[in-house]
C-alpha cells in the first residue's frame, strides 16, 4: 500500500500524501509568533521550506555556509512576498567552530526560537575528513547538527516556557537509513578510509539523525520539557546534494520516474512536522509523505540511540579539546 501511495499521491491518515505540497500542508496557519532557524535553508527543499514559512508569517533564519547565496536567496523571496522576515547568518556544519560562532550569533541576536529544521547535509561524497578530524557526511550530517541543537537548546526551552508555545526540532533524514554498514553506526572505525562506503556513510549519517532525534525526545520528555524532536524522509528530489553522484541519480530517475517528487512536495513533510497544529505533543517520531511511518530496526532501537547520545558527546568533547 505504501508504495502505491508515493506513486498515485493518494492521502494517508493525516489527509496529506506524496503529492502534497509545502504550501497545501500549512495553508491557514499563522506563523506570524514563531522564529524559526533553519540550515541549508538557501536552496532545494530548505530554501522552499524558508519561503513557505515566511509566507505563513514566521522570522526565518537561514543558516548557510555560503551567505552570498543565501542572501540571493532571500531577495527572490522579498519579491514575491515583500513582507517576509527572513535573515541569513553563516554556518559550517562541517566545523564545530562555525557552529559554536553561528549560535553564539544567533544568541546575540537576542530573539525566540520556536522551530529549529537540522535541513542541511551532504551526500555520497569521496572519503575525506572535517576541520575536525571527523569522516565527512557523519560529521556535517549529524555531529554539527547534534552539537547545534545542544547549543541552541536552551534559548528553545525558554522561548516554550515564556510563550507557552511548543517548541519543536525538525531533523532531515532519509530513506537511506535503511542502507546503512552492517552494524548501524560504526562506533568503533567511524573514521575508517579502507572500508569507507559513500553510500553506506550517507545512510549511517542519515540513521544517525533518527536516532539523535528519538533520543532528545525521551530526553526532553523526561524533563517535562514543551518541545517536539520528530525526523522526516522529504522523498527522491533531484537538487544540489546529487552533485557527487548526478550520473547515477539521472539513470535512478529515469527507471523509478514514477517516485520523484518535484521541491514543493519534498518541502512539504518538513513543513508539516515544522507547522501543523495536529502534531502537537507528537514527538519521537519518524514521518515519510506527510504520515508518521515506521523507521529501520535499527533507528528504532533505543539502546544504539543511547550510545549514539553518548558517543557523540563524546566525539564533541574530543574535537573541542585539540581545536
Amino acid at each position: 500500500m505504501g508504495i502505491l501511495r508515493l506513486i498515485t499521491g493518494w492521502p494517508g491518515p493525516s489527509g496529506f500524501g506524496s503529492a502534497t505540497t509545502a504550501e497545501q500542508v500549512t495553508a491557514g496557519i499563522d506563523a506570524g509568533d514563531l522564529t524559526v532557524v533553519i540550515t541549508g535553508g538557501a536552496s532545494g527543499i530548505g530554501l522552499e521550506t524558508s519561503r513557505v514559512l515566511a509566507l505563513r508569517g514566521a522570522h526565518v533564519i537561514i543558516a548557510a555556509r555560503n551567505v552570498e547565496a543565501a542572501n540571493e536567496a532571500k531577495q527572490n523571496i522579498l519579491k514575491s512576498n515583500e513582507n517576509a522576515k527572513i535573515d541569513v547568518l553563516q554556518l559550517d556544519l562541517s566545523s564545530l567552530k562555525s557552529v559554536k560562532d553561528f549560535a553564539d550569533n544567533f544568541i546575540a541576536l537576542n530573539l525566540p526560537l520556536n522551530i529549529l529544521i537540522n535541513n542541511a547535509g551532504i551526500m555520497f561524497c569521496p572519503y575525506q575528513l572535517s576541520q575536525d578530524g571527523i569522516e565527512m557526511q557523519f560529521a556535517t550530517n549529524h555531529l554539527g547538527h547534534f552539537y547545534l541543537t545542544n547549543l541552541l537548546l536552551d534559548k528553545m526551552k525558554n522561548t516554550a516556557s515564556s510563550t507557552g508555545i511548543e517548541g519543536r526540532i525538525v531533523n532531515l533524514s532519509s530513506v537511506a537509513h535503511l542502507h546503512t554498514y552492517e552494524e548501524g553506526i560504526r562506533f568503533d572505525s567511524i573514521n575508517d578510509k579502507k572500508s569507507y562506503s559513500d553510500k553506506k556513510a550517507y545512510g549511517q549519517s542519515k540513521l544517525a539523525n533518527i536516532l539523535h532525534a528519538n533520543e532528545l525526545s525521551r530526553r526532553l520528555e523526561e524533563e517535562g520539557v514543551n518541545i517536539t524532536v520528530n525526523s522526516v524522509h522529504p522523498g527522491l528530489i533531484m537538487t544540489n546534494l546529487m552533485k557527487y553522484s548526478l550520473n547515477l541519480m539521472r539513470i535512478m530517475k529515469l527507471l523509478t520516474y514514477l517516485l520523484w517528487k518535484n521541491v514543493p512536495q519534498g518541502a512539504a513533510t518538513t513543513c508539516y512536522v515544522a507547522m501543523h497544529p495536529d502534531l502537537k505533543g507528537v514527538s519521537g517520531k519518524y514521518f515519510l509523505d506527510c504520515n508518521e511511518w515506521p523507521a529501520s530496526d535499527f533507528a528504532r532501537n533505543p539502546t544504539m540511540a543511547k550510545k549514539l547520545w553518548d558517543f557523540s558527546n563524546h566525539l564533541l568533547d574530543s574535537a573541542l579539546q585539540h581545536s
